[in-house]
């Protein structure tokens, strides 16, 4: 009896479940097994209340769709989530992009104290009126942002300053300084950030990053 070769091995670890992907297949035959598997044949082994998954691509190199391709049959599944999709092709980038993970500060920046990082900076507390943050990336106040926020020190324009409470005496991305209007004052609870677009600082709520994020075209022309 001939046993069809298994392109998908799935191993219990420490985190939840390992899915370890041939790298030699077609991707095709990934997406068909990894389905098969999920819905039919592995569903005692993924039974619970949440079960974090891990995926292993070995040295095979995947676009973004794929990606989403592989994201979506295990999402549908309903209690599996997502921990990492990790290439060996791409494991040099991701381990430098973990590198420039924001740099995190526990603090009060009060008056006549400044703050600066080079990357992107997340900073837990308030910065007080008189109070300055520096940044060369994205700045994130995980509270009330009251003095002054400069991101983009060096010259990016695709930057961001959130916070929990937008209420600075001024803003800086790059090099467009805007003291905010009175309109921006809104009161509104939800978190907030400045990003340029055109060349104009605009502010929306943080739940619209998505928007910016995914359409870096939306910074042509800043």
């Amino acid at each position: 009896m001939v046993t069809e070769k298994q392109h998908i091995m799935i191993k219990g670890v420490k985190e939840g479940l390992l899915f370890l992907l041939d790298d030699q297949c077609a991707f095709e035959t990934l997406l068909a097994e990894l389905q098969y598997k999920l819905e039919k044949t592995h569903q005692q082994l993924l039974t619970g209340p949440l079960v974090h998954i891990h995926v292993k691509l070995g040295t095979r190199e995947i676009t973004d769709e794929q990606k989403e391709q592989l994201a979506a049959i295990i999402r549908a599944q309903g209690n599996l989530m997502i921990g990492s999709i990790e290439s060996e092709a791409t494991s040099a980038p991701n381990e430098a992009a973990l590198k420039v993970q924001p740099h995190v500060v526990t603090s009060i920046v009060r008056s006549g104290q400044t703050l600066e990082h080079d990357g992107d900076l997340l900073l837990i507390g308030d910065v007080n009126p008189g109070g300055t943050l520096l940044c060369t990336g994205d700045i994130y106040v995980m509270g009330a942002l009251k003095g002054m926020a400069h991101a983009g020190i060096g010259g990016r324009q695709d930057v961001i300053i959130a916070t929990s409470l937008m209420r600075p005496t001024q803003l800086r991305i790059a090099g467009v300084v805007s003291r905010p209007p009175e309109e921006w004052l809104t009161g509104d609870a939800a978190m907030e950030f400045a990003y340029l677009i055109e060349g104009q600082m605009q502010i929306d709520k943080l739940s619209q990053l998505f928007r910016i994020r995914h359409n870096p075209i939306m910074f042509k022309g800043v």
